[in-house]
């Protein structure tokens, strides 16, 4: 497959993906039910977290979790009283339990509460560094500045641990891209998409390996740099905006072979 080919078939792919009748069923429908920045930001990241698994119970749990939070994901994470939070003590998405999700709400309200928003921490940072790396590192060590069982850090991926961070790549892609397909949110303006990573799973991963784009054959952190920088040579600007399109083809079972 020539390069021009595989520009084309991108392309193709992305059309067919990147629009809002791919969402439905995908874990960003969560924030989509809400208007408010703030609450769409919330909901996102906890969709984001438990962001594996079956994509319909994903869907499920995530719309579940905000109904315990009133519908009001940003007012719930600011406001819950002690008690309150106790009604997401029987929540549950595969080894993501009750007690997990209380610690997180714990973490963003303490960093909403320090920077107006779960995005002010995002962008100011990111600002400060000016490289997406440095903040998903920083994110993780103010995350859990906050007292918390050591369990539930195994749901927030280490990118100094060499992790694919899969889920936060996949949050701030929602948050920062901006278009008019209608799928990604656009909120964070000080962030530049070029800065972003690609959402790393088994079916990008796959999907990736078959059109040549990635090599390594670990889904991990230098998969993500690699494929994200093979994208960049397409679109510079914008390269995860092929996201769905990687996800789409791998989930659907299309192989794509380079021809001989």
């Amino acid at each position: 497959m020539t390069r021009e080919e595989l520009r084309d078939l991108l392309e193709t792919l992305h059309d067919r993906y990147n629009r809002p009748d791919f969402i439905e069923d995908d874990p960003v429908s969560v924030p989509h039910r809400y208007t408010d920045p703030r609450d769409i930001e919330i909901a996102g990241f906890l969709a984001a977290t438990i962001a594996w698994g079956n994509r319909k119970s994903i869907v499920r749990n995530g719309r579940r979790l905000m109904a315990i939070m009133d519908d009001s994901p940003y007012d719930f994470t600011m406001l819950a009283t002690g008690r309150d939070l106790l009604a997401l003590h029987d929540f549950v998405h595969r080894t993501f339990n009750g007690g997990d999700c209380i610690d997180f709400v714990r973490s963003l309200r303490c960093i909403c509460s320090k920077f107006g928003s779960l995005g002010g921490f995002f962008e100011k940072t990111f600002v400060r560094t000016g490289d997406m790396r440095f903040v998903l590192a920083e994110f993780r060590k103010y995350f859990w500045s906050v007292p918390h069982s050591l369990r539930a850090e195994k749901h927030l991926s280490s990118v100094e641990r060499g992790a694919a961070c899969k889920r936060l790549c996949m949050f701030l892609k929602w948050m920062v891209r901006r278009d008019d397909r209608g799928v990604d949110f656009g909120l964070w303006k000080t962030v530049p998409p070029s800065a972003l990573y690609l959402p790393l799973d088994v079916h990008t991963g796959n999907t990736s390996r078959e059109l040549g784009l990635l090599v390594r054959r670990q889904n991990d952190w230098k998969a993500v740099e690699e494929v994200t920088e093979a994208l960049r040579t397409f679109d510079p600007d914008d390269p995860v905006r092929y996201d769905f399109a990687l996800f789409g083809a791998g989930i659907d079972g299309a192989a794509f072979r380079p021809h001989p």
